[in-house]
């Protein structure tokens, strides 16, 4: 049976956890839903919310400073907390590309720096980051060691070296300035792993975001077609195609099962760049396009959404007096009375810990998203 786009949607948001939050450890969640993009320091906190039974932020305060979940630049170039067993394997799967977006980039290149120059301080850096250093301290000690061209070269290794962020406190367990500290993936060693990797990252992104297509986890990751047409090869009968609505050819692990087309998907309040808006190939499986140019602003920030019916219906942002709801499009009474009670619980979370935590976002709404309707909810 060929599966049709609102089965796709409902798949993605019941692998997610957005059909029904799960009963399971704050690590397991991340693990189940491959990663969670972490750019904001309270996104993480607000996706787990979204889909974890009675999450508390101090569940994933715990996970950060126990490091069974640790923050690092990952796919898409992006801060992702992952599982920290995950770490290593997809850390490996996406070397080559983070190497590439630095040591390529004209701002290193402007500096007659090498890529032997840079890999060259790999064995110093893992060193030197034995124990938490800020972003200063490493530029301080780099350029003192290697000279004032250096500090090119740490702006490079911060992004491709195997190095973590380090919770230091604050509502949400990372602050500026940004302090790292090396993890245990041996400098070297990633190319040996990187087929092996790009294989396991591409399994969890089917479990996590599946069916799912190579042009899907290309979006999900920006590795290059080569990359992924070689590891899909190499999985063999570990992924099977399934016939989808459209002309790309859909892969799926053996005995995945999709939702019927008629089950509901309830409202959720999603946090800036959730995973679930960047997961597959344009325009994404729960953004109607007309919706997008109002989500996805052309810096690349994406707004905190609605999601009604498994599909974005609006925006929202924290104000004095709770959580501001704006619909793109007219709802019904069902939709906001879902959206209503989802913004009660949220609001009366941020509030404890930071009741704002976008608002340096808020010129957004100050240059104007236009809505049908918009609502204030106070917390409970």
């Amino acid at each position: 049976m060929t599966l049709t786009a609102r089965q796709l949607t409902l798949a993605t948001l019941d692998r997610q956890l957005l059909l029904e939050r799960g009963r399971l450890d704050v690590a397991e969640a991340v693990r189940r839903v491959c990663a969670v993009q972490a750019q904001a320091p309270a996104s993480p906190y607000v996706a787990l919310w979204n889909r974890v039974e009675g999450f508390v932020p101090e569940q994933l305060d715990a996970a950060f400073t126990e490091r069974r979940v640790v923050k690092a630049t990952l796919m898409r170039i992006t801060l992702h907390a992952v599982h920290a067993d995950d770490y290593a394997p997809y850390h490996a799967a996406m070397v080559r590309s983070l190497r590439a977006s630095r040591l390529y980039d004209r701002r290193f290149t402007s500096t007659g720096l090498t890529d032997a120059d840079a890999d060259g301080l790999l064995p110093w850096l893992a060193e030197f980051l034995e124990g938490p250093r800020t972003g200063a301290d490493v530029e301080k000690e780099v350029m003192a060691r290697f000279g004032e061209q250096a500090r090119r070269a740490w702006w490079a290794l911060r992004t491709y070296a195997p190095v973590q962020h380090v919770p230091i406190g604050g509502p949400w367990s990372f602050r500026l300035p940004n302090t790292y500290l090396a993890s245990p993936v041996v400098p070297g060693a990633e190319a040996q792993d990187a087929a092996a990797g790009v294989r396991r990252l591409l399994l969890a992104h089917l479990r996590a975001f599946g069916p799912a297509s190579a042009q899907d986890f290309a979006r999900f990751t920006l590795l290059g077609r080569p990359v992924i047409t070689q590891a899909l090869g190499e999985l063999g009968d570990r992924v099977v195609r399934v016939p989808g609505p459209g002309r790309a050819v859909l892969y799926d692990l053996p005995g995945a099962t999709v939702p019927d087309e008629d089950t509901p998907a309830p409202p959720r309040l999603l946090p800036m760049w959730d995973s679930v808006l960047l997961a597959h190939a344009l325009p994404g499986r729960v953004m109607p396009p007309d919706h997008r140019p109002l989500v996805v602003r052309r810096n690349g920030d994406i707004l905190p959404t609605l999601l009604v019916d498994g599909q974005v219906a609006g925006v929202w942002r924290a104000v004095d007096d709770g959580l501001e709801l704006t619909a793109f499009r007219v709802l019904g009474k069902a939709a906001w009375r879902g959206l209503t009670e989802e913004a009660e619980k949220l609001a009366a979370l941020l509030a404890d810990r930071d009741p704002a935590p976008y608002s340096r976002y808020d010129h957004w709404w100050a240059k104007g998203i236009p809505g049908a309707e918009t609502r204030t909810v106070k917390g409970r």
